[in-house]
């Protein structure tokens, strides 16, 4: 096509404006996010580091029950701490999309609301602290094993 006495590429629609564009290749082209939705498998690095993490917590909650320490914190800083942290892997949860991720997180989110459920519960018996001390270890031993699944997934999952 000629334009004003000169030569001139094929017009087309701007994908960033939606206008008509004579030159597409001086067309800006919006940035696209490349993320592949993966927070944790795009390093093998957050899967030790979750199961590091949750082996420790796992440890020690059953460390409690072992040695008959049934006690839990009812202050306030402890409640927000478990607000901060249920917020925190809330986004987390729902900010990725990856299942293994999703599982992980979740489990970690349920700890958490058992965790803050504790704090503001001052009059709980000491039956369901162990009971409760118990089902967390377990919890926490799961989402170690769940986190080891996100090992070595770096270069598995950067394409989709």
């Amino acid at each position: 096509m000629i334009l004003g006495g000169r030569a001139s590429a094929r017009l087309s629609i701007s994908k960033l404006t939606g206008c008509l564009v004579a030159n597409p290749e001086n067309n800006p082209q919006p940035q696209r996010n490349n993320g592949s939705g993966h927070l944790m498998c795009s390093t093998s690095l957050w899967g030790l580091a979750g199961f590091t993490g949750c082996a420790y917590f796992a440890w020690v909650s059953f460390r409690h029950v072992a040695q008959n320490e049934f006690e839990w914190p009812h202050d306030l800083w402890t409640a927000a701490t478990y607000a901060v942290w249920i917020v925190l892997l809330g986004g987390l949860t729902f900010g990725t999309h990856c299942l293994r991720e999703r599982i992980f997180f979740g489990v970690l989110l349920i700890n958490f609301f058992v965790g803050l459920g504790l704090t503001l519960w001052s009059g709980i018996p000491v039956d369901s602290v162990r009971t409760a001390r118990l089902a967390t270890g377990a919890l926490w031993a799961l989402g170690a094993a769940m986190s080891l699944t996100t090992v070595g997934r770096a270069g598995k999952t950067m394409g989709r």
